[in-house]
């Protein structure tokens, strides 16, 4: 029987659960009758269960999702998705007038910014999903731990990959001895749709469009966690914002965050429309502290395309977009002070897990941008050093690489090292529109010409 990831009702209802007594609503009643009927705990790291449920299971998951999603929540207020309330929230939101006039980044910035986002991706793939101790044993095995370069499989023990195995999807296109070309990922496939986006719609797109571009170019079997369920709930003939809380218990999970890059790059020195664009995108699929996530980075990036401020300045200025007493900003401040705090970043990783993994599952936008904003702020911005930190972090190991591959390539002034490029050959493989087989100098020139549009 075909058990497809992450659309299962039995499987989504344990999910919700958590994102309930996450997000300030009180589950427990709904969550004693879900055990009382034998329902499971939801996977802890797939996407899906092993076993099918009965037909009652399913049809009372169904029923008690909705009723989830009818509970209040105390952090309403404080905690809005609508783009006016958010604003209403930051009382240093970025104007034009109060950042540095707008600068037109040369391509080879950009080019930079999609190599440094493939590259941290790339490093990060053959470890996604792997617990953290089983990351360390792993580049540790090679020497290559703290880690500084792409994971190889050369060398480590056979028990130790019976243990702790490679993802199965990317090790063979991931590991050092493997890499031909940049593979596809989804953090590099939604960069992709973005600049399509732009390129038919311009910067005043919709949400709306976002949805009809993906329904057109974005095969199905290519999207997960928050991403599916909006898709499977366009196809149902819901229309956003709905699509991204209807029976979606990933709305506050990383998949917004990684679609954020082309909204900070095409608006140098102009965060505050970045995190506009970024919201416009992000709010098909998701919610709250999802949406602030993508704005977050948006605003980031923003900054750092016009080559002219230091990482710590661009953290600062994302955060102006973040609505402060949301758990997304307290999480980032957290991540902040621990980075400061320690010389060591192993004992960041730790101080972030023992605070977040217990209760957060490894792909939602809080823990992993939190550590993000650590791994960039404790490496003062370096490329390599702030990769492999982000990777080193685990969690969602090539999301986290992406993201602070772009940033940091935008900040390094100088090409990235060939250690790390030259594998990528200047590929890039995708099932996205006509991009299949690009190279990386012709999507930064593309990526200008979006830059330059009014």
């Amino acid at each position: 029987m075909l058990r497809l990831t992450w659309v299962q009702p039995e499987d989504l209802l344990g999910h919700e659960l958590c994102q309930a007594a996450q997000d300030g609503r009180e589950p427990s009643a709904i969550a004693a009758r879900w055990r009382a009927a034998g329902g499971a705990e939801a996977p802890e790291r797939a996407g899906a269960s092993d076993q099918p449920p009965t037909r009652y299971l399913r049809l009372l998951a169904e029923d008690l999702l909705d009723e989830l999603a009818d509970l209040p929540s105390r952090l309403t207020d404080q905690e809005p998705t609508d783009l006016a309330r958010i604003r209403s929230l930051c009382p240093n939101w970025p104007t034009p007038q109060a950042t540095s006039p707008p600068l037109s980044p040369r391509p080879a910035r950009f080019q930079a910014a999609w190599l440094g986002r493939a590259v941290g991706c790339l490093l990060g793939k053959p470890v996604e999903k792997l617990p953290l101790d089983g990351i360390r044993q792993l580049a540790r095995a090679t020497g290559n731990w703290p880690l500084n370069s792409y994971f190889t499989a050369r060398g480590v023990p056979a028990e130790l990959l019976a243990a702790h195995p490679w993802n199965r999807r990317s090790a063979p296109t991931s590991l050092a001895e493997n890499i031909d070309g940049m593979p596809e990922d989804d953090d590099l496939n939604y960069p992709l749709l973005n600049l399509l986006l732009l390129q038919r719609h311009g910067k005043d797109f919709t949400t709306a469009d976002v949805a009809k571009l993906w329904l057109d170019e974005l095969p199905a079997g290519r999207t997960f966690t928050a991403e599916r369920i909006a898709y499977r709930n366009l196809l149902t003939g819901l229309e956003p914002p709905r699509t991204a809380r209807h029976r979606n218990p990933f709305r506050e999970w990383i998949g917004a965050l990684i679609r954020a890059d082309v909204h900070g790059w095409t608006n140098p020195g102009n965060p505050g429309a970045a995190a506009e664009q970024a919201h416009r995108d992000a709010t098909l699929t998701h919610t709250a502290n999802g949406v602030y996530a993508a704005m977050f980075t948006a605003a980031t990036i923003a900054t750092a395309t016009t080559g002219t401020h230091d990482i710590h300045t661009c953290l600062r200025t994302g955060l102006t977009v973040v609505p402060p007493n949301s758990r997304l900003a307290k999480a980032i401040l957290h991540a902040l002070q621990l980075a400061r705090k320690h010389r060591d970043f192993d004992e960041v990783v730790d101080e972030l897990h023992a605070a977040y993994s217990p209760t957060h599952h490894w792909v939602h936008a809080i823990p992993n941008t939190a550590l993000i904003a650590a791994a960039l702020t404790h490496a003062d911005g370096d490329f390599t050093g702030s990769i492999c930190r982000a990777v080193s972090g685990g969690w969602d190991t090539d999301s986290n690489g992406a993201t602070v591959g772009s940033i940091a390539a935008l900040l390094s002034g100088t090409p990235l090292p060939d250690r790390w490029t030259t594998p990528l050959k200047n590929r890039l493989s995708t099932s996205v529109g006509d991009f299949n087989g690009i190279g990386f100098d012709t999507l930064a020139r593309l990526t200008h010409q979006e830059t330059a549009r009014p």
